[in-house]
């Protein structure tokens, strides 16, 4: 049986990555192939998509960042409802950035609770997700919200690698105490000591954060560690106070690099020394491969494997 990825535009080196290492694992299902996946807007806002045709018999996995999600959602169902259409006898999700995590109850009188909202709209469509990493914080689990097999792959080790072999002497830090879980796991990994700063709210717009324990940091090059960097202004935030602690630059990692506007050059203008991403979403950034994680978690998702 063959394994047909369809990669939208941003997620084909991703995908061709994925390809090769899911082809040399030891319980590679057969062939793997990148299929054709053209999407484009018209003037008005309207998604064209059009897919390889030969699917016949074939399981399909969509590859598919959702970091914008507002103009992605109908192609992607587009897609894979298209793929049904030609044949595809099973048909996936592989967001390696998934969306619509964080609104997961009603914070206010009116509002939407759009995440099991959205995982309802995604699981009409496909017969299994796989993701990295995602913003569970009152979910506990994304059984809880999406009704289709799922699989969580965690890129602590992939980073944890990568700061064993390009940081020397690390110290990790967790820009705040949501933080803790994900720096944690990936100082025992990579073998270095980690600190979470502390904030203390002084007023309605004032905050003051401060590392507990700051002289074990000196000496050490400080390793600044988020899930997910949009507007940066947190990291850029732990530049400073861990500037005026006298420390050397510190590289910032991030597992999902949406960077949105100038956030990148802002925080590369705040002094960090480098800034590394995983390749969850496609950036100039991006340093650190998920593709063979998510081939590995791909392959157990398939039909009989």
């Amino acid at each position: 049986m063959s394994t047909v990825l369809l990669p939208f535009p941003a997620q084909r080196p991703l995908a061709e990555a994925m390809a090769s290492a899911m082809m040399a694992a030891a319980d590679a299902p057969g062939a793997v192939r990148i299929g054709r996946l053209d999407w484009r807007r018209f003037p008005d806002g309207e998604s064209l998509v059009a897919i390889d045709e030969q699917l016949a018999g074939a399981d399909v996995a969509i590859v598919a960042s959702l970091h914008d999600p507002d103009v992605m959602a109908l192609a992607l169902r587009f897609a894979g409802e298209t793929a049904r259409e030609f044949g595809a006898r099973s048909v996936g999700l592989v967001a390696p950035y998934l969306a619509y995590m964080r609104q997961d109850i009603r914070f206010h009188p009116g509002e939407a609770v759009s995440a099991p909202l959205f995982a309802r709209f995604v699981s009409q469509s496909f017969d299994w997700l796989v993701t990295v990493d995602p913003h569970l914080h009152r979910i506990h689990a994304l059984e809880d919200v999406y009704t289709i097999p799922t699989r969580n792959v965690a890129a602590a080790q992939a980073i944890a690698e990568w700061i064993r072999r390009e940081v020397s002497s690390p110290v990790l830090i967790g820009p705040d105490s949501e933080s803790e879980q994900w720096v944690s796991a990936i100082a025992t990994l990579a073998d270095a000591p980690h600190q979470v700063l502390e904030k203390q709210r002084l007023g309605d717009r004032e905050v003051r954060v401060s590392l507990p324990d700051a002289a074990s940091a000196q000496g050490r090059t400080p390793v600044v560690v988020d899930d997910i960097v949009s507007s940066g202004r947190t990291l850029m935030e732990t530049l400073g106070h861990l500037q005026r602690l006298g420390l050397p630059p510190a590289t910032c990692i991030a597992t999902h690099a949406i960077f949105a506007g100038d956030a990148f050059a802002q925080l590369q203008a705040a002094g960090a020394a480098r800034v590394a991403s995983t390749d969850t979403i496609a950036h100039p950034s991006n340093a650190i491969s998920v593709a063979g994680l998510l081939a590995e978690a791909t392959l157990k998702m398939l039909p009989g494997c």
